[in-house]
């Protein structure tokens, strides 16, 4: 009875992280270049159960469920024009270079805007860099030249927050940075539809858990009054 309230839990608690992930795409389904993710699951091997008395075999059972990693789909996303200056998108692998507190980082999100220098910023207020890995700073018109901004590709990129990500600059697998169009914006990779689906499975999933707790507690407090009233 134990071994069946752990393997519940755990497969209750791989669940939720699916569950926060799920919810973090439908958060970002709106926000430029964001990338989905998804939570993939594994068991922790399997025992076989055989009666003491006759050494029968019984069958399988799990030992527990665990999440095993969550992998960030970066397929690129369709630009979308909206005609604003300091929109910027990228029709290729790469990612804009960004300056932080925290060193350089890199973001497939092209709304900037404006700092009081007349830098080109990010909406966080971090200076975007350009070809010569400094601040990008606004013409007179207030505009800037795409092909100024610094655009690579990374090897083995890893996602910080929903926007940001760190990695090594260099030449991932062949692939090509790409070109920058202005007035434009990537769209979200979230998929709102498809990450609803996979909400109400996975609650599913978690309420079975729930009710199969529930009914060994049921089982465990009979078999406990049982005794109790043995003479």
């Amino acid at each position: 009875m134990d071994r069946g309230l752990y393997l519940a839990a755990s497969g209750m608690l791989a669940e939720q992280i699916r569950q926060d992930q799920i919810a973090n795409d439908l958060a970002n389904a709106s926000t430029a270049g964001y990338k989905s993710e998804r939570t993939t699951q594994q068991s922790f091997g399997e025992m076989l159960l055989t009666n003491s008395v006759t050494g029968q075999q019984v069958g399988r059972v799990t030992t527990a469920v665990g999440v095993s990693a969550t992998v960030t789909d970066w397929t690129p996303g369709m630009l979308k024009e909206t005609g604003e200056p300091l929109d910027f998108g990228i029709n290729g692998d790469g990612f804009f270079a960004v300056q932080t507190d925290d060193g350089t980082r890199y973001t497939r999100n092209g709304q900037f805007t404006s700092d009081d220098q007349g830098r080109l910023t990010t909406l966080q207020g971090d200076p975007v860099l350009g070809r010569n890995n400094q601040p990008v700073t606004l013409g007179a018109d207030g505009r800037v030249d795409p092909r100024q901004l610094n655009v690579v590709t990374l090897n083995d990129p890893e996602k910080v927050g929903d926007s940001y990500v760190t990695g090594t600059p260099g030449n991932a697998g062949g692939q090509t940075a790409g070109s920058v169009r202005a007035g434009a914006l990537e769209a979200s990779g979230a998929d709102p539809t498809q990450a609803m689906v996979d909400m109400m499975a996975s609650f599913r999933s978690y309420e079975s858990g729930q009710k199969v707790i529930q009914t060994i507690d049921e089982t465990l407090g009979k078999a406990a009054a049982s005794v109790g009233s043995l003479t």
